[in-house]
C-alpha cells in the first residue's frame, strides 16, 4: 500500500507539472511556435533524407524472407567472349547455360535460383507505341522472390518452357496505373511486344518493382522469349561464353552464404572447367584467372541486386551529413530559446525553491516542458517531411517513375519521434542546470545582472556553436554549388546549342533486320527536310547518356605491353555525324555518303586514340585496324577528330573508332541529334508529326534537347546543389536568429552598465560599436574553429567534387563574408537599442 500510495503521488505531480507546462505554453505562444518552427524544419528535413538513404541502402525488398536471399558472382577477370554487366560488374553477370547448371545441381544448397536481365520492348497497344522498359526473367522469378499478383496470376515455371513458344506477360503495378487506367478487365486481352502478339495474364503486387533495386520495369516476359524480347539474342540461351544476367538464389532455411559458397565450390569449379575445355587452348596465365582464381561468391541479397545503389550512396551519405547538421543546428537555437525562456523565468523557479520544492521537481517541469517541445517538433516535422520527400523523388525521377517512394513507414514515423523527442530532451537539460541552484535572494528581489553572469556565458557558446556549425554546413554547400557550376561549363567537346535528340529502334517496333537500313535512311532524309533543322548526326551510341559501347582492338604495327588492357569505344555513326555534332578533324576527312559497302571500309578515329598508339594524329592517317583480337585488318583509318566527351561530363574524352553507318553489317537502334536554327523545342511537333507520317507505329524515345539530355546524368548532382543551397539558407536564418537573440539578451542585461557608459559621457556611436564588436567576437569564434574543422571534414566529399579544392579559398572567403553580414545585421536592431538607452530611466529602473 506504501508503494502504491508513493505512485499516486508520483502521478500526481507529473499531473500537475504537466497542467502547468500547457498553461505556461499558451502564456508564450510566440516561444512555442518559434521552437517548433525550428525543430520542425530540422526534424523534417532528415526525416526526408532518412527516408531515401533507407530505400536506397537499407530497405530490403518486399518480398518473402528477403533475408534468405543471396546474389551470385563469380570471381575470375580472365574472359572470352561477350559480356554485359548492366552497370553491376562483369563479374556479377552470368550465361544462361550456366545459370541452367547452377539451378539444376545445386538444389543441396538452394531452395531455387532466378536469372533476371533488364532490356528495352517496343509496346503497342490500342494504336499507340512506346518503348518501354522491361525485365526478362525465368519462370520462377515470383515464386521463389515470393511476390503475390495484384490481378490475375504472374509467372511460373510452365510460361518458361519452349524458347518461343510463350508469348505472355506480366505488367507492373506502376505501368497498370499509369498507362491502363488500373483496369482489372486488361487481364487477358493482347498487347504488341516487337511486332508480336503477348497475353496479359496478371500484374505484380503494387510495393514490388524489380529485384533489380532502381529498375523499374513496365512489363516482366519470360526468358523463353528472349529472342522474340530482344531480336537476333536467342542464341544467348545456348551460348555460355555471353554473359548477360543477373542471378539471385534462395538459400535454404538455416543455410548461410559462407557454408553455402564452400559446399557450391567443387560444382563451380567443374563447370568452370568444362567451359574451359570448350575454348580451347590457353595460356597458363588465363587458365589461373579463369579457373585456379575463380569462385562463386555469394552476397546478402535482401536488397536486391544494384546497378545505381553505389552512384548514389555517397551523394546521399553527404546530404544526410548535411541534414544531420542542419539538425544540430536547429537544436542549439532551440536550446538558445530554452535559455533565454529559462533566464526570463529564474524568479518563478526560487518562489518555488523558496516553497520548499525540490531540484528533481524543478528538472521534472523543464523536461515535460520539453517533451511537449519535442511532441509538437515532431507531429509539425510529419507535416514538413512528406512534402520535402515529395520534392527530393520528383528530382530523382526519370520520366515520372522513380525507384524511390513517397511513402513513409512505420520505422520513419518512429525515426522522426525519436529525433525530435532526443533533441528536445537533450537541450532541457540547458536551462534545468542553469535553474538547479539559483540565487534566491537576488531573483525574488528581480535583480537584473550584469552581461558577466553564467547564463550569458552558456549563451555566448551556444551561439558561436550555431556559427560554426553553420560555417561548415555553408563551406560544404558551396563546394556542391561551385561543383555543379563547373560541371555545367564543361568543354564536352559538343556544341549543344539548339541540339535536340531522340531515339528510335526499328527492331522493338517489329520491323525485320533487312529493312532497317531502308527505314534509316529513310528517317534521316526526313528529318534533313524538317523547316529549320541545319544538319543531321546519328550513332548507335548515344552521346552524354551515361553509356557507351566498347571493345578491343588490333592496331597495324602495335605491339601491345603485357598488362594493357585498353578498350576503345566504337560508335557506328552516319555520313554527318561530325559536322553535326561540330567535332571538327584534326588531321584527314570525315566520313562521306560514299563510304559504303561498296567501298574499303574506313574508320575515323579521335585524338586520345591517335595519341595511344600513333602519338600523334597526323601519324595515324593510313594506318590499318581490326576491331577484336582478330589479324584481318580491314580498317583504314582516314580522319582523326577532336576529343568529345562520351558517357558524362566528368570523365574524359575515351579513344574512340567511330565506323561509318553504311559499311555496318548491322545496326538496330540510332539516335538522332537535330541541330535547329529555330528555339530547339519548336521542332518537337515537327519531328513527331514527321515519324508519325514515315511509320506511326515506330515509337520515339527520349525526345528532348540537348541540354535536357545532359541534365539527366547530372541528376545526382542536381539533387545535392537544390539541397545544399537549401539547407545552406536554412543554416544561415538560424545563425542569424541565433546571433540576434543573444545579442538582443545581453543588452537587455547591459541596460544598467550601457545607462552609466553614456551618462559618463560615452557617445551612442560608441556603445553602437560595443555591441557589433559583442557579435563579431563571437562569430569570429566560431568560424575559426569551423574553417580548419571544414577543410578536414571536406576530404570526405572530395570524390564527389568537381574542378574545385575543400581549401578552396574563394569558397572560403565568401562563407566568411556571409557570415559577416549575417552577424552585421543581427547586430543592427540590438544596437540601435543599446545606443537610445535613456542614462536616467536605466538607473531608476535599477
Amino acid at each position: 500500500m506504501p508503494s502504491f500510495a508513493g505512485y499516486k503521488v508520483e502521478m500526481n505531480s507529473l499531473t500537475q507539472d504537466l497542467r502547468f507546462s500547457l498553461r505556461q505554453i499558451r502564456r508564450s505562444p510566440g516561444f512555442m511556435v518559434a521552437a517548433v518552427l525550428t525543430l520542425a524544419l530540422g526534424v523534417g528535413a532528415n526525416t526526408a533524407i532518412f527516408s531515401l538513404l533507407d530505400q536506397a541502402l537499407l530497405r530490403s525488398l518486399p518480398v518473402r524472407a528477403p533475408e534468405q536471399l543471396v546474389v551470385l558472382s563469380g570471381t575470375g577477370k580472365a574472359w572470352e567472349g561477350h559480356s554485359s554487366d548492366h552497370g553491376g560488374g562483369s563479374e556479377q553477370s552470368f550465361s544462361y547455360p550456366m545459370y541452367r547448371d547452377l539451378q539444376d545441381k545445386g538444389t543441396a544448397v538452394f531452395d531455387g535460383l532466378i536469372a533476371t536481365s533488364p532490356a528495352g520492348v517496343g509496346v503497342t497497344r490500342h494504336g499507340v507505341s512506346e518503348l518501354v522498359d522491361a525485365e526478362i526473367v525465368s519462370g520462377n522469378y515470383f515464386s521463389v522472390l515470393g511476390v503475390s499478383a495484384a490481378e490475375g496470376r504472374l509467372l511460373t515455371a510452365s510460361d518458361d518452357t519452349t524458347p518461343g513458344g510463350n508469348p505472355v506477360v506480366v505488367v507492373s503495378y506502376h505501368y497498370w496505373q499509369t498507362h491502363m487506367g488500373s483496369d482489372a478487365g486488361v487481364v487477358g486481352q493482347t498487347i504488341s511486344i516487337n511486332g508480336s502478339p503477348y497475353q496479359v495474364i496478371g500484374v505484380s503486387a503494387p510495393a514490388f518493382q524489380s529485384a533489380i533495386w532502381g529498375q523499374i520495369p513496365d512489363v516482366f516476359v519470360p526468358m523463353s522469349m528472349l529472342d522474340q524480347v530482344m531480336p537476333g539474342k536467342g542464341t544467348r540461351l545456348q551460348d555460355h561464353k555471353d554473359r548477360w544476367m543477373d542471378i539471385l538464389g534462395r538459400l535454404k532455411p538455416g543455410e548461410t552464404p559462407e557454408r553455402a559458397e564452400v559446399a557450391m565450390a567443387p560444382l563451380w569449379h567443374a563447370l568452370r572447367a568444362e567451359e574451359l575445355k570448350a575454348l580451347g587452348t590457353q595460356p597458363q596465365r588465363f587458365v589461373d584467372e579463369y579457373l585456379t582464381r575463380s569462385r562463386l561468391e555469394m552476397t546478402p541479397g535482401a536488397r536486391g541486386v544494384s546497378y545505381a545503389r553505389e552512384s548514389l550512396q555517397k551523394p546521399l551519405l553527404a546530404v544526410m551529413g548535411m541534414a544531420f547538421l542542419v539538425l544540430l543546428i536547429a537544436a542549439v537555437n532551440v536550446a538558445s530559446l530554452l535559455l533565454v525562456r529559462s533566464a526570463a523565468r529564474v524568479r518563478e523557479f526560487s518562489l518555488r525553491y523558496a516553497l520548499g520544492a525540490n531540484a528533481r521537481r524543478v528538472v521534472q517541469q523543464l523536461l515535460i516542458e520539453g517533451v511537449l517541445i519535442g511532441i509538437a517538433g515532431g507531429v509539425a516535422g510529419l507535416l514538413i517531411a512528406p512534402l520535402c520527400l515529395r520534392v527530393l523523388v520528383q528530382r530523382l525521377s526519370t520520366d515520372g517513375a522513380s525507384a524511390f517512394s513517397t511513402t513513409l513507414d512505420t520505422r520513419l514515423l518512429l525515426f522522426n519521434f525519436v529525433v525530435a523527442l532526443a533533441v528536445s530532451l537533450l537541450f532541457s537539460f540547458a536551462p534545468a542546470v542553469q535553474l538547479l541552484r539559483p540565487n534566491i535572494v537576488n531573483s525574488l528581489k528581480q535583480q537584473t545582472t550584469t552581461a558577466a553572469g553564467g547564463t550569458l556565458s552558456f549563451r555566448h557558446v551556444i551561439v558561436s556553436l550555431q556559427v560554426g556549425l553553420s560555417v561548415l554546413l555553408l563551406v560544404g554547400s558551396s563546394l556542391f554549388v561551385r561543383t555543379m557550376q563547373n560541371l555545367r561549363r564543361v568543354d564536352t567537346g559538343i556544341n549543344t546549342s539548339h541540339l535536340i535528340t531522340f531515339h528510335i529502334d526499328p527492331l522493338l517496333s517489329g520491323y525485320a533486320k533487312e529493312k532497317i537500313p531502308a527505314l534509316q535512311q529513310q528517317v534521316l532524309d526526313a528529318m534533313a527536310a524538317l523547316p529549320g533543322v541545319q544538319s543531321v548526326a546519328a550513332t548507335n551510341d548515344a552521346e552524354l547518356a551515361d553509356n557507351g559501347h566498347s571493345g578491343n582492338v588490333t592496331v597495324e604495327g602495335y605491339t601491345a605491353p603485357a598488362e594493357d588492357d585498353f578498350d576503345v569505344e566504337v560508335p557506328t555513326v552516319n555520313a554527318g555525324f561530325f559536322h553535326g555534332m561540330q567535332e571538327p578533324m584534326l588531321a584527314g576527312r570525315s566520313f562521306s555518303e560514299d563510304d559504303d559497302a561498296s567501298h574499303p571500309i574506313v574508320v575515323v578515329v579521335n585524338e586520345s586514340f591517335a595519341k595511344h598508339y600513333f602519338t600523334n594524329a597526323a601519324a595515324a592517317l593510313g594506318r590499318r585496324v581490326a576491331f577484336g583480337g582478330g589479324n584481318k585488318l580491314d580498317y583504314v583509318i582516314v580522319g582523326v577528330s577532336r576529343d568529345a566527351k562520351h558517357a558524362n561530363v566528368r570523365d574524359a574524352a575515351p579513344p574512340t573508332m567511330f565506323r561509318a553507318l553504311k559499311q555496318a553489317k548491322s545496326v538496330d537502334e540510332l539516335y538522332l541529334y537535330l541541330r535547329t536554327t529555330t528555339p530547339p523545342e519548336q521542332s518537337f511537333g515537327m519531328v513527331r508529326q514527321a515519324m508519325k507520317q514515315i511509320d506511326a507505329g515506330l515509337a520515339v524515345d527520349s525526345l528532348r534537347t540537348m541540354d535536357e539530355q545532359i541534365d539527366t546524368t547530372l541528376k545526382n548532382e542536381r539533387l545535392i546543389e537544390l539541397l545544399a543551397i537549401s539547407f545552406g539558407l536554412l543554416a544561415t536564418a538560424l545563425a542569424g536568429i541565433g546571433l540576434y537573440g543573444v545579442l538582443a539578451y545581453s543588452t537587455a542585461q547591459r541596460t544598467r552598465e550601457i545607462g552609466i557608459r553614456i551618462a559618463l559621457g560615452s557617445s551612442r556611436m560608441g556603445v553602437s560599436r560595443m555591441v557589433l564588436l559583442d557579435v563579431f567576437r563571437l562569430a569570429a569564434v566560431g568560424v575559426a574553429v569551423a574553417i580548419p574543422c571544414s577543410i578536414l571534414l571536406g576530404r570526405l566529399l572530395q570524390s564527389q567534387l568537381f574542378g574545385v579544392s575543400t581549401a578552396d579559398p574563394i569558397t572560403l572567403f565568401a562563407v566568411v563574408l556571409l557570415i559577416a553580414v549575417v552577424a552585421l545585421l543581427a547586430a543592427v536592431i540590438p544596437a540601435r537599442r543599446a545606443s537610445s538607452v535613456d542614462p536616467t530611466t536605466a538607473l531608476r529602473a535599477e
